[in-house]
């Protein structure tokens, strides 16, 4: 079932109005904050949502112990869409990984700092996180 949000048209005061459907940004930004409030329930401290750059963008950056965190949450509202844990395939991976490359470089971690890729995959309302889902999978 896909989340819903009210908006009050004209004349309406608040909590009136018509209903829409969320759109897929909305949609996924829900799901990061969800996903987030659960991250720092299992000890991560949350650094950045939604880094961006020219690259790709990663959905959650957070500090695990020693290790720099760089989360990638995928939604789906059930496996008739498909497996979440399916869809972060190796091009996905690459950009992931150069995009960590990016954000470590400009925010002085230099390429010492120990770094990991997890996969929070959500499927309904419920979290499964993949630690280490993948190694780094940057250009030769």
């Amino acid at each position: 079932m896909r989340p819903r949000i009210r908006i009050a048209g004209k004349g309406e005061g608040k909590g009136e109005g018509k209903r829409r459907s969320m759109n897929k940004r909305e949609i996924g930004t829900l799901y990061e904050q969800k996903v987030g409030a659960y991250l720092e329930k299992q000890g991560y401290k949350i650094l950045e949502y939604n880094f961006r750059c020219r690259t790709g963008e990663i959905d959650i950056v957070a500090r695990d112990g020693r290790y720099l965190v760089f989360v990638e949450v995928k939604y789906r509202s059930s496996e008739g869409s498909g497996n979440p844990l399916e869809a972060v395939n190796i091009k996905k991976q690459r950009v992931i990984s150069k995009t960590a490359s990016y954000y470590c470089l400009t925010h002085g971690y230099g390429d010492t700092m120990p770094c990991r890729f997890d996969v929070a995959a959500v499927l309904g309302d419920e979290i499964k996180l993949v630690k280490n889902a993948f190694e780094y999978s940057g250009y030769c």
